[in-house]
């Protein structure tokens, strides 16, 4: 949530259109450690302590640098040197693949949240460390925002899609733009998945749910029937023309070039679990508490900052949020935990994993490789090297203009779990640092 202090005039006031991304007004109060507690504690056999161990010692013996966290560390390196803190711990040297970094003050938070659950960060040293941080940046977070956190377990939405059920948290998560997108693309037919109709079809679909989204996508207050009705997904497929690029939506609300880590489980007992935490861009706001090696989030940068918006920046209000786990079930069973990240890509990414596993019959590996495309809100389409010159030219003759994405869109992973034969089959693509493992 944004501090109790927060206040969307005194930004607005200052000349700024957006929440200015290396400021301590970007920093929401980080949910994540509150989630882990709150999940061991209510379905977990282990304690925290054990839990942390592995990144604990990562933490602090170093970890290798893999080939994409070198490319992200490298094309971070202006956000880091805005901060002196963040600099002297991640620009001391220049560091290549397969080199070891280590992370000390934060293997000593890991342990401490390990040892006091919630109250290791929340509280005490911790969190101190991460408010005077905060206000000596000229930030309004006091230790009293912190100790208030609290998560809540909600009621996920869905809908259905080829005799299956898809589900996604609600808002303020954007869960509800693939689930739209699917409603919209259920009744129109299913050209290939190489095709530049099938790529027409989902740019148009998600620059139609993404408009709805920037318009309408709260804390409180979503529409989230109306946007979900039968109706609705008839209205707006109404307007999809096969040959031609709409132009006629209104620009962006929201920044972009997020930075995410999805992960996805299936035990022998076929628990299955789709989990996802986030900065939002590379390295967050690029704001490190020295003491206790916290790197801080740039959430608040999904405020709106323009007066009367459903998702203007007010104390205590939740931003709306780009990641969002998913959960595939059919005849009241899980099939699929899946997850595509890539920030406002995300639901895209979805959507486009989902038709290809339910309307193409292909694995989820294969579907994960698929081209993918990128209609960027109010601008143009981030179109991959991999899609075939019959689809680019059929794109661009319907007047789509199409750009090279800055980096490889999103990354996935995702288990089928086909309970007919008991077998789990994995899929992680090659665009980031992931694997599928298994073993019994």
């Amino acid at each position: 949530r944004a501090p109790a202090a927060a206040r969307r005039a005194d930004l607005a006031g200052q000349g700024h259109a957006t929440v200015p991304r290396f400021s301590p007004h970007a920093v929401s109060i980080p949910g994540s450690v509150d989630a882990w507690c709150r999940l061991a504690a209510d379905h977990g056999t282990w304690d925290m302590a054990r839990l942390l161990a592995p990144a604990a010692r990562l933490a602090r013996e170093g970890y290798r640098i893999t080939p994409r966290v070198a490319y992200d560390w490298e094309l971070a390196a202006d956000a880091l040197d805005t901060d002196p803190d963040a600099q002297a711990l991640f620009r001391d040297r220049a560091y290549a693949v397969g080199d070891r970094h280590a992370q000390p003050a934060l293997a000593d938070t890991l342990e401490r949240i390990g040892r006091d659950g919630r109250d290791g960060f929340y509280a005490g040293l911790v969190a101190e460390d991460m408010v005077a941080k905060l206000r000596a940046r000229g930030g309004v977070h006091t230790l009293d925002d912190f100790a208030a956190h609290a998560g809540e377990w909600v009621e996920p939405i869905h809908t259905d899609y080829r005799g299956h059920r898809v589900w996604e948290c609600p808002p303020n998560g954007q869960g509800i733009v693939a689930l739209e997108m699917l409603n919209i693309l259920a009744g129109l037919p299913v050209p290939g998945p190489h095709s530049a109709e099938r790529l027409h079809q989902e740019i148009e679909a998600a620059r139609l749910a993404y408009n709805d989204r920037d318009a309408l996508l709260a804390d409180t207050g979503t529409p989230v029937s109306a946007l979900l009705s039968d109706a609705h997904a008839r209205d707006l497929r109404a307007r999809i023309d096969p040959d031609r690029a709409l132009t006629d939506l209104p620009p962006p609300l929201m920044p972009d070039h997020p930075d995410t880590v999805y992960l996805c489980v299936v035990d022998k007992d076929r628990n299955a679990v789709s989990l996802i935490n986030s900065l939002f861009d590379n390295f967050g706001s690029a704001i490190l508490a020295p003491r206790s090696g916290v790197m801080l989030n740039n959430r608040a940068c999904c405020f709106s900052l323009a007066e009367g918006h459903p998702n203007a920046l007010a104390p205590g209000r939740r931003p709306l949020h780009t990641i969002i786990p998913g959960m595939l079930t059919a005849g009241g069973r899980a099939v699929m935990p899946f997850g595509v990240m890539g920030g406002h890509y995300q639901a895209v990414g979805q959507v486009r994993l989902l038709r290809a596993l339910l309307d193409d019959g292909l694995d989820p590996q294969t579907a994960l490789e698929l081209p993918r495309v990128f209609p960027v809100p109010g601008g143009p389409v981030q179109a991959e090297d991999t899609l075939t010159a019959v689809a680019r030219n059929g794109l661009l003759a319907r007047g789509h203009r199409l750009v090279k994405p800055p980096k490889p869109l999103g990354g996935g992973q995702a288990i089928w779990i086909d309970h007919d034969r008991g077998v789990l089959i994995g899929g992680s693509e090659p665009r980031k640092d992931g694997l599928a493992l298994g073993y019994e």
